[in-house]
């Protein structure tokens, strides 16, 4: 049956079709970047002056549990997606007060598989401490949405069924019984994704997962986000902020 032009369904499509796709930004580590092949970390200054930037133009940084529970109910223009990857020590020690002091949440993608080790998975560059479970826990006790990054940190679009299902649904009732609380986010290592992998997270339960650029996948199990790195000065976010709105494509449901 045609749908009127102006009719109230053809207007929620419209406007569903208008939003703009959220804007998500990626961290990782937050430290000494002087050694930093992969170009994954950020000091708490640059981290700093980056959330000041946001402020001033009048956004805020939120978990994605807040993001999308606020663009549910219609809100959410002012609010950035910060997401921190791989669950490294130093998001308790370096990054969390900058974000506090912002009033700032978070997203932690961590790994319960290596709990308390290092980020074994780099062949290059400085052995980073990962947090323990008891350094989730303070994170989560501080009001950080904790999320699934797998397992152990390897490439799922590679992994036999068995491996798959262990890193996207074992993670998560790891995650769940070490925090007392229900995870809703995952996040796929190295942002590689494809259709098989993508319909794991969702069969698992997550209500979203988080890639880079997952092009024709994208959607609530596929969100693109945007690397921020030590570089990104406030010249830097404004272009990376123009170039998402334009290039990514609407995320339906979001």
């Amino acid at each position: 049956m045609a749908v009127p032009v102006d009719s109230p369904v053809t207007g929620t499509v419209l406007a569903a079709r208008s939003r703009p796709t959220p804007w998500v930004a990626m961290y990782h580590s937050v430290g000494d970047c002087s050694d930093d092949p992969y170009r994954i970390t950020v000091t708490p200054e640059r981290l700093d002056g980056q959330l000041a930037w946001l402020r001033r133009r009048g956004l805020r940084g939120v978990s994605l549990r807040e993001l999308f529970a606020a663009r549910a109910q219609g809100r959410g223009r002012d609010l950035v997606g910060l997401t921190f990857d791989d669950g490294y020590a130093d998001f308790l020690t370096h990054a969390l007060p900058v974000l506090l002091r912002w009033n700032c949440g978070a997203t932690l993608f961590v790994l319960p598989g290596r709990l308390g080790g290092v980020n074994s998975w780099d062949p290059l560059g400085p052995r980073k401490p990962l947090l323990t479970a008891d350094g989730i826990r303070r994170a989560a006790a501080e009001g950080v949405e904790i999320g699934s990054h797998g397992l152990t940190h390897v490439d799922l679009t590679r992994a036999d069924d068995v491996t798959l299902k262990a890193e996207v649904a074992d993670s998560r009732a790891l995650l769940a019984e070490l925090t007392g609380a229900p995870v809703g986010g995952f996040c796929y290592p190295y942002g590689r994704v494809d259709r098989r992998v993508v319909a794991a997270a969702r069969d698992a339960g997550y209500t979203y997962a988080c890639a880079i650029a997952p092009g024709a996948l994208t959607g609530p199990h596929a969100l693109p986000r945007l690397h921020i790195g030590e570089n990104d000065t406030a010249w830097r976010l404004h272009l990376k902020h123009k170039l998402h709105r334009l290039r990514r494509r609407p995320v339906a449901g979001v």
